[in-house]
């Protein structure tokens, strides 16, 4: 197969995936009693939503600021976006859904 085939179908490929409605895989917060919901509520109520999580994702911000006004973009990037995961993890949490 030729590079260019190959690239036609990995392209096709990567279409059907994208094609899967995303909101399917969505989870919910578990409710309170049911399976697994006290590992839930200590790991992101606890701690990501709770000031540990916070202070996490400010520092994470804040050191990913300091390197950017140093000019060192190649770290100040994953720092400032790590921060930002960090504050609206919970968010993410119930909106990944399988992919997690």
């Amino acid at each position: 197969m030729k590079n260019e085939e190959l690239v036609k179908v990995l392209l096709f490929a990567l279409f059907l995936v994208m094609a899967i409605e995303p909101s399917a895989f969505a989870i919910t917060a578990p409710a309170a009693g049911s399976f697994a919901y006290d590992v839930y509520d200590m790991a992101v109520n606890s701690i990501l939503k709770g000031p540990i999580g916070f202070v996490a994702g400010l520092g994470a911000v804040c050191f990913g600021a300091a390197l950017a006004i140093q000019q060192k973009i190649g770290g100040a990037i994953p720092a400032l976006l790590g921060g930002a995961v960090l504050l609206k993890s919970d968010t993410i949490v119930t909106s990944m859904g399988l992919l997690y």
